[in-house]
């Protein structure tokens, strides 16, 4: 199992930044990807983006395409969602999510991951 803690949150305005990190601990060595996903009030857990821990494929929601960048660091077993040009509807509790398993090569599968407890983002207009 992996353990996974979240920080970074906070309130900022419409148009401002902020950067989320994901430490990961325990087992880390059966990692394939890491991931960061929100849910809104009132809404479902969406997919935000993705990275493969090996060889760094990522993947983003058409959302946040072009203003989110998610990347890692290895060596510290971290993922980092980097939020430019926040939007309102950017406002939900953040979720990091680590998998071991895919659907096929790139593309990996988090039902069943590992999750942290989530790190409130509110983007004020």
């Amino acid at each position: 199992q992996v353990q996974l803690v979240e920080s970074g949150g906070g309130l900022v305005q419409a148009g401002g930044s902020l950067r989320l990190s994901c430490a990961a601990s325990g087992r880390t060595g059966s990692i394939y990807a890491m991931g960061w996903f929100r849910q809104a009030p009132g809404k479902e857990r969406e997919f935000v983006a993705h990275i493969v821990w090996t060889g760094g494929i990522t993947l983003y929601s058409d959302s946040v395409k072009g203003r989110f960048t998610i990347s890692r660091d290895n060596a510290k077993n971290t993922v980092y969602l980097q939020m430019s040009n926040l939007k309102p509807e950017d406002t939900g509790v953040y979720y990091c999510g680590a998998t071991k398993s895919a659907l096929r090569l790139g593309v990996p599968n988090f039902r069943g991951g590992d999750w942290g407890q989530g790190t409130q983002v509110t983007v004020s207009s």
